[in-house]
């Protein structure tokens, strides 16, 4: 994993921590107990929820990172669609399913907007033969703004019921939008925004990256200003970086080049002005990443419960998903995917079981994303004093002035919030400290 020191260039390697163990370390001999565990019904009321993953996009960005599709055709859309709807039927059928009902769904990609609206209808009347999600708290739709339209989008609030859409702004500038290979303008933004609005979606998210290629104080403040001026109900900025596969990785890699992302401490400096003048206009930080503009109102409901050990059915390509306590992930390849389907078979690639000291640590580096991590709820779950077992990390920490240790949570200040995801990797067992993330 890449270091993130306030002189770092931003070098090739992951940062963003969304799991534990690494992904690395996940492996085929794990499915034997992953398919065991689904065959078992749940052990508790654990919250269930559902993520189907859209693999495809119009242009692949060049610090993308995903398992996505370009320049495919209908039929190959369709046959895509259509796998994904029998994984749905077949994954309906599994015992640790039980009689629980979706807390939260969650389409994502890839682009899940590139589906036109009579594929998105097809898609919900299909996958309604087999499960509901109407009593949903939360279902969340990435969208990508020149992929919209307003029979789309009304599609969407209508036939899906989506609660939560994110719209993938990224930037407001065409150079850098066009630098970094984004498939959308500025122009499509401001059209998709008007049929949004008219949707009266509960929650709107708008996507903002810092530090794509290109990036300058100018224009960041301009995006900024722009993000306030829509109004979003809430807004999510992530810091750019490069993971091995992406095009920008590739060429540095290959060519021995130069990184053209902005430094850490640049990039963390753009995000702490967001936030002034974000929570100088209403909204306040949810997250590493997040702000809100209603907290009594915006709920995340994905994320919340997914960190908490929520366990998660996964569908489609390369998708990640946790169950009974076990994680697994989807074959990566599109035959093999299509073809297990087809044949019947749950298309799984790989998996971990975690023990119970590994399932804490996961717990404890992912709500600590939110910027604290309450002392009670590890000691209720977990039977674990956080402090006083990484009583260490967190005195160091202190020291830095990342943290501040407080009767009953650990909380970050602004400077360890801003680099939340390069002081998770402290917790991590020995074994996994220096080990690729991915």
């Amino acid at each position: 994993m890449t270091s993130t020191s306030s002189d770092d260039k931003t070098e090739v390697g992951s940062v963003f921590i969304s799991n534990y163990p690494p992904y690395s370390q996940w492996n085929r001999e794990a499915l034997d107990d992953v398919r065991t565990r689904m065959q078992e019904p749940p052990a508790n009321s654990n919250p269930l929820g559902l993520y189907l993953h859209i693999p495809f996009c119009r242009k692949r960005c060049k610090f993308c990172y995903f398992k996505v599709f370009t320049d495919v055709n209908a039929k190959e859309v369709q046959r895509y669609v259509d796998a994904l709807c029998d994984e749905i039927s077949l994954v309906s059928k599994l015992p640790v399913m039980g009689d629980r009902p979706f807390r939260f769904v969650y389409f994502g990609g890839g682009t899940p907007s590139f589906l036109s609206p009579k594929q998105l209808t097809k898609l919900a009347d299909r996958l309604r033969e087999h499960i509901t999600w109407d009593g949903a708290e939360e279902v969340t739709f990435e969208c990508e703004p020149g992929t919209l339209s307003e029979t789309k989008v009304k599609t969407l609030r209508e036939e899906l019921g989506v609660t939560r859409l994110s719209l993938g702004v990224e930037n407001f500038s065409d150079a850098l939008l066009e630098e970094n290979g984004r498939a959308h303008l500025s122009k499509q933004v401001f059209a998709a925004w008007e049929w949004i609005e008219a949707a009266n979606f509960p929650n709107v998210n708008i996507d903002l990256i810092a530090g794509m290629v290109g990036e300058t104080w100018d224009n960041w403040r301009d995006n900024i200003r722009r993000t306030i001026e829509m109004s979003p109900e809430s807004v999510t900025i992530y810091q750019m970086e490069l993971p091995f596969n992406t095009i920008y990785s590739k060429d540095m890699l290959g060519n021995k080049t130069e990184s053209p992302v902005a430094n850490w401490q640049t990039k963390r400096d753009w995000v702490d002005f967001a936030f002034d003048e974000l929570i100088n206009a209403g909204y306040k930080v949810s997250s590493g990443y997040t702000l809100v503009k209603d907290t009594g109102k915006v709920n995340f409901s994905y994320r919340d419960n997914l960190w908490r050990g929520a366990d998660l059915i996964a569908t489609g390509i390369a998708s990640f998903g946790h169950v009974h306590g076990v994680h697994y992930q989807n074959l990566p390849h599109m035959n093999e995917y299509l073809e297990s389907v087809e044949a019947g078979n749950l298309p799984l690639g790989r998996g971990y079981v975690p023990t119970p000291h590994q399932a804490l640590i996961r717990e404890l580096i992912l709500l600590l994303k939110r910027g604290f991590v309450e002392r009670a709820y590890f000691q209720d779950k977990f039977d674990a004093d956080i402090v006083a077992q990484y009583r260490e990390v967190w005195d160091r920490y202190v020291e830095q002035g990342y943290a501040e240790i407080h009767d009953d949570e650990v909380r970050l200040t602004r400077e360890g919030l801003l680099r939340v995801d390069s002081l998770l990797s402290a917790f991590f067992e020995p074994e996994h400290q220096n080990v690729r993330y991915t």
